[in-house]
């Protein structure tokens, strides 16, 4: 490959050995966007001949045909070919930054996942056909390369520099990589044999240090686990100005955003460190699950992905317990639960026939939900047990392709149990049951599952079919006046009724949170729990507790005056998870109530908050826990903008003139709850500061804090600008669709980011990245009033906009679902509300 970094262009050549195994007079592979010139086969026996080359850009095919039949044997296939570097960040596209004298530098990386290697090279771009890659790249001498694997030649020729790197292992197309430009790499840190090193673009080398780290870490942690050394001879793990996504697994050569590698670690957030930590141990798990082994095709994504997330877990809570991933974990789960509600949801695996049905698996179904299901398999049949299944399943199907029914057989073989009977139904069929649980007079638990759904399924209701059942497993915990015991039972019926001990107290279903599912009690049990403390429970059963009662009550089977008092029981709560519930319920309902209501909600949020914040206070105590510290920065956010708390936000204004004026040490983790609340009481000279805060930012999480502070003021012109930004080279593709996302949240210029959106959709279709634009049309949730409603609707019918696979579907029913809560319970929060604040 030899790139053009100035001409924004590339020339390649390439030389493919094929197998043929019966005559043909054509070969046919996937190209898209590129020029192929010349096209020779040649034979050990026969002399090279040219094929005529037809582009078929509709389906992404390149047609080569030869006068005579190819007979079956071996045979080389070369071809030469062009293309553009691309803005769309994908394929083998170009990115850009700017020194510290503001001058501009380019540099190409590839992003080939899913089906986008076929933007830079002909190639049979689909996961099964995997082959060995060998890349050489001539670039201009003052600049440095990055491929898969190790340089094994460095030469000038003709004026160009020459990298040739080794052979890969045997892989598939999306995995390959290539990146060119001014790029700086860390002294490389050995994890076992392997050296590991950080590339970033000049003047960012002192933010690689906590990436390395968890890096080197991760690589020993995974070989451990898997029983398998790392399957390449390097890793790599390079920062990208611009980036569509957060990272990519390219085998020896991960590719990330710049947000989701590098970090200060004196001026990051708790959050901000937790995100790299994931998002790195993410990656290098992909290195085996994934790369050694990779799914048979599109459908099976989540056999990567699912795994990764896992994994990630796995690894950053082996690395700091003290950050209690697991828990962390909740939140995430609760995303999925919150999609997989939907009657629009899909199974986590699921039909995938076009490239744009590949693209839209990437989402919270095929990570969070593969990943919690997972989880609970594991808990279930044991680690250990299900350890050793997974190793069965990499060592089995080592540089090859598997399927989901391939890694049941391991774990079924690991653990002696009928896998697939347990996990068919939740891998293959949508949504997850809800877990309905009473007690009647003779001490006898009741246990009934049904699939929970935030609407009516009437198609259901009309067919007669047989109610959808999972394999259930479930931990309860009884708590009797002698203690606690734990009971195991797998529900695989409709019902199931357990004996209690005559002395019970409480029952809690879920223990240690692990089930993908929800739970309703009965107002005697929840009486129960209530009464019990709980404080008594673990977090992440605070959290369960919480998060099923607020999806039950948008729902309509639990009303708003039983979801509020609840979170009475919540007031002096000191895990930032549980708080997560809480203030995403709040914010909810800021969206539903008129502005005049808004001070109603202020008042209960600081009724609500204040006895935490209390005992936290602004600073920090010695020796604190990092989730602490987490916490006081949520509780500070709220109070500021939620609670309209006035104090708080003197005292926010104050902090923050300390902190630019260095006169006192302000925690890291309260800084972007400061830069929230100004934002939201500002005006035009702090949007002008926030700007330029946003231009001259030190780190990737600095630029991102005060970007995203454009889209959280109140003042509609200044929102109005914003807008208009993210149609200029000011705001990066990448970040542009979120940031319109946001806007269409903001309850201040929803109606006019929506107008803005239906204006400029055209443009924003070919100037955003295709993940970007998908995440960007999410914010249309947000537009929660009937009359947006009916607009958003009529837009995407008359446009015949496909998102691919569900999403539209996904997000419209997520729109309904809001406007048919806010119809509905609207008045009785107000009441609870104007009690609260008598």
């Amino acid at each position: 490959m030899e790139p053009d970094l100035q001409a924004h262009s590339f020339t390649g050549h390439e030389v493919v050995t094929l197998t043929v195994t019966e005559p043909t007079t054509e070969i046919l592979l996937n190209a898209t966007e590129l020029e192929v010139s010349t096209a020779t086969l040649s034979g050990e026996t026969t002399s090279p001949r040219t094929g005529t080359v037809r582009m078929d850009e509709e389906h992404q095919r390149c047609h080569i045909s030869f006068p005579s039949a190819i007979q079956p044997g071996a045979w080389k296939l070369s071809l030469a070919f062009r293309g553009t570097l691309n803005d769309k960040l994908r394929g083998f596209y170009r990115s850009s930054y700017k020194d510290d004298q503001g001058n501009s530098h380019s540099l190409a990386a590839t992003q080939f996942e899913a089906t986008d290697a076929r933007r830079a090279f002909p190639c049979w771009d689909e996961p099964q056909f995997k082959a060995v890659f060998a890349v050489t790249l001539a670039i201009d001498p003052a600049l440095t390369a990055i491929s898969n694997t190790r340089i094994v030649d460095d030469r000038q020729e003709g004026g160009k520099r020459v990298l040739r790197f080794a052979e890969s292992m045997k892989m598939s197309t999306y995995l390959v990589a290539f990146i060119v430009g001014n790029l700086q790499a860390t002294a490389p840190t050995m994890a076992r044999q392997t050296p590991v090193r950080l590339w970033s673009v000049p003047g960012k080398q002192h933010l690689t240090p906590f990436g390395q780290e968890i890096a080197v870490y991760s690589l020993d942690f995974l070989a451990d686990y898997y029983g398998i050394p790392y399957p390449g001879d390097k890793l790599d793990l390079i920062a990208i100005p611009d980036f569509a996504s957060g990272a990519m697994e390219n085998l020896g050569a991960i590719t990330f955003r710049e947000t989701a590698l590098l970090l200060d670690q004196r001026t990051a957030t708790h959050a901000e460190q937790g995100r790299i930590a994931d998002v790195v141990a993410h990656e290098n798990a992909h290195m085996w699950f994934g790369d050694l082994v990779t799914m048979a095709w599109w459908n099976g994504l989540w056999l990567n992905e699912a795994f990764a997330t896992f994994m990630e877990m796995l690894v950053v809570d082996a690395w700091k317990p003290e950050w209690e991933r697991w828990t962390a974990f909740g939140v995430s789960r609760a995303a999925a639960l919150s999609v997989d509600g939907l009657l629009s949801t899909r199974p986590i695996e699921f039909p995938v026939r076009a490239p744009k049905e590949a693209e839209a698996m990437f989402d919270v179904l095929t990570y969070e939900k593969g990943a919690s299901v997972l989880r609970m398999l594991e808990q279930h049949i044991g680690p250990t047990v299900f350890r050793n299944g997974v190793r069965h399943y990499l060592t089995t199907h080592a540089y090859a392709n598997a399927e989901t029914t391939d890694l049941w057989v391991s774990l079924a073989h690991a653990s002696q149990q009928n896998v697939p009977a347990l996990m068919n139904e939740w891998i293959f069929s949508p949504g997850y049951p809800l877990l309905s649980l009473a007690v009647d007079s003779s001490s006898t638990l009741t246990l009934t599952q049904r699939r929970f759904t935030y609407a009516e399924d009437s198609a259901a209701a009309s067919s007669g079919a047989p109610a959808q059942l999972w394999q259930v497993p479930i931990q309860l915990r009884i708590q009797t006046a002698q203690g606690a015991e734990t009971r195991r039972v797998l529900l695989s019926d409709r019902e199931n009724r357990i004996p209690l001990p005559k002395d019970w107290t409480s029952v809690l279903a879920n223990e240690g949170g692990h089930g993908f599912y929800r739970v309703r009690y009965s107002t005697e049990l929840l009486n129960g729990l209530q009464q019990t403390g709980p404080q008594t429970m673990a977090p992440v059963e605070r959290f369960n507790l919480l998060n099923d009662t607020w999806a039950s009550t948008i729902a309509g089977m639990v009303s708003p005056t039983e979801y509020l008092s609840l979170t009475g029981h919540f007031r002096g709560e000191q895990d930032p998870h549980v708080w997560a519930v809480m203030l995403g319920s709040f914010s909810t309902m800021n969206h539903l109530l008129s502005e005049e209501d808004r001070p109603l909600l202020a008042a209960f949020v600081r009724n609500r908050l204040t006895p935490t914040f209390q005992d936290l206070g602004w600073t920090p105590q010695a020796d604190e826990r990092d989730l602490v510290k987490e916490l006081r920065g949520d509780m500070i956010r709220a109070l500021g903008t939620l609670g309209r708390d006035q104090t708080v936000q003197a005292q926010a204004l104050e902090a923050y003139t300390a902190l630019q004026q260095q006169t006192r040490p302000i925690d890291p983790n309260v800084i972007p709850a400061l830069v929230s609340i100004l934002a939201f009481t500002g005006d035009a000279a702090r949007y002008e500061e926030f700007l330029t805060r946003f231009h001259k930012a030190s780190t990737p999480q600095e630029e991102r804090r005060y970007l995203f502070s454009l889209a959280a003021f109140r003042i509609p012109e200044l929102l109005e600008r914003t807008l208009a930004k993210t149609l200029t080279d000011e705001i990066r593709t990448q970040d542009a669709p979120f940031l319109v996302s946001s806007l269409l949240h903001n309850v201040y210029i929803r109606e006019k980011a929506w107008e803005f959106v239906k204006t400029n959709w055209e443009r924003m279709d070919r100037q955003f990245p295709k993940s970007g634009l998908r995440r960007m049309c999410g914010g249309i949730t947000g537009l929660s009033t009937p009359e947006l409603e009916r607009d958003v609707r009529a837009f995407f019918a008359s446009r015949k906009i496909d998102l691919g696979g569900k999403t539209l579907e996904q997000y419209l029913e997520q729109l309904h679902i809001a406007v048919r809560f806010r119809e509905r319970d609207r008045d009785a929060i107000r009441a609870v509300l104007a009690r609260t604040a008598m």
